[in-house]
């Protein structure tokens, strides 16, 4: 039978600007951090997976090894868009679920403050013709022709899109979300941004991507965040504290696009969401009515209003109608991003899936301080990177 799985261990550094500091010094405080919460060394480790997006190729994990321990275990480094947090924290966790090991660790960092817009300039210039061969001519390059392969300009659509199937949105209601994220910020020292903004601000900013103004946009920063995972026969072996403060894994799913005769030039971040979900929702024999707190991936103020919808927190279709009720407050019945959400904490890229997990984490534990959610249960975690993966995790306090 397989093993449960919990969290031991976690930490997640101060989202920002670390001029003075380089990703393994990041990554580092983040583990070690995590280690400590969890009363564990690198020597009790038996997997390291290791996420950093704009450094793959750099072996993050075995430089994390260097700087603090070398014990000749596995080593996974993980690129998966903006999951790779989330899908380093799934290596750790299939690998103490298979047997393999009976502790691991997760970690994500990434240097990000000045990054300015994610994909823009990443390509040389298109030629005036289009020639339809080769790999890239069946699927050319869109940007400037059809639409924007830009991330601000993407998820601008899918909101607009979301809009005009089902009504009800709003230039003023997308900013409605970013303030709501914002005011979250206020109560969470680690995010990079913690200053309330008033709904006119939000609206009178920057324009980026209509409707989405520069608050209402995920913040490119610096951070790292890890977690210490343990098998449930092991946890039992541990001092009644490490059990007491452990939180339980009940889901941990993660989904890319499945085929659909569809139009490929607007990313669809639904299907995947919906599938993920799903998953999770039955690994954990729970339902979205049974969610304390969800840290959902609103990297745009239009995301997450269509995850409202995909993660079945309301009615197909009812996402604007769901927010409007005053739900996703932290004073609601379902609180979304109490965190303040990527819009205000902060999005380094591979950080954030594990970052989520430890918000959630804080507050199943009962240590959210002036932000915590009152007797929260269960919690769950979701982000999504395009090309595209979504990863979610269902979190459950111990009994």
């Amino acid at each position: 039978m397989a093993e449960d799985v919990w969290i031991l261990g976690i930490h997640m550094t101060k989202f920002g600007k670390h001029p003075t500091l380089d990703t393994v010094d990041l990554a580092s405080e983040a583990v070690l951090g995590a280690l400590a919460d969890g009363g564990v060394t690198m020597k009790d480790m038996g997997v390291i997976g290791a996420g950093c997006l704009m450094a793959t190729s750099g072996g993050i994990g075995q430089q994390l090894q260097k700087q603090l321990g070398q014990t000749g275990i596995p080593v996974y480094n993980v690129a998966n868009a903006c999951a790779t947090g989330a899908t380093a924290l799934r290596v750790a966790i299939m690998a103490v679920k298979s047997g393999e090991a009976d502790m691991g660790l997760a970690f994500g960092v990434e240097k990000l403050s000045g990054a300015g817009l994610l994909s823009g300039g990443s390509r040389k210039d298109d030629s005036g013709t289009w020639n339809p061969s080769g790999r890239y001519g069946a699927v050319a390059p869109v940007d400037g022709r059809i639409g924007t392969e830009i991330m601000p300009g993407v998820f601008a659509q899918i909101g607009m899109e979301y809009g005009h199937k089902y009504g009800g949105t709003s230039f003023e209601l997308f900013a409605k979300i970013s303030e709501k994220n914002h005011a979250h910020s206020t109560l969470n020292p680690l995010a990079a941004y913690t200053k309330r903004m008033s709904l006119d601000e939000i609206m009178g900013d920057v324009m980026i991507a209509y409707p989405n103004t520069r608050p209402m946009c995920s913040a490119n920063c610096d951070g790292a965040a890890a977690a210490v995972v343990v098998s449930g026969s092991k946890l039992k072996t541990l001092s009644l504290e490490q059990q007491r403060r452990a939180v339980k894994i009940s889901a941990s799913s993660l989904t890319t696009d499945p085929w659909e005769e569809a139009c490929q030039i607007l990313p669809d971040v639904n299907t995947l969401t919906r599938n993920a979900a799903t998953q999770a929702y039955e690994q954990a024999g729970v339902g979205p009515a049974d969610l304390d707190l969800i840290e959902l991936h609103d990297c745009f103020a239009t995301a997450e209003l269509v995850h409202y919808d995909n993660l079945m927190l309301c009615e197909r279709g009812g996402a604007v109608d769901f927010f409007k009720s005053g739900a996703t407050w932290r004073d609601g019945t379902t609180p979304v991003n109490v965190s303040g959400g990527l819009e205000s904490k902060g999005h380094p890229i591979a950080a954030t899936g594990v970052a989520n997990v430890w918000e959630v984490t804080t507050h199943l534990r009962g240590e959210g301080g002036d932000r915590q959610i009152a007797g929260a249960k269960v919690g769950m975690t979701h982000v999504i990177g395009l090309g595209s993966a979504c990863g979610i995790h269902i979190l459950e306090k111990a009994a």
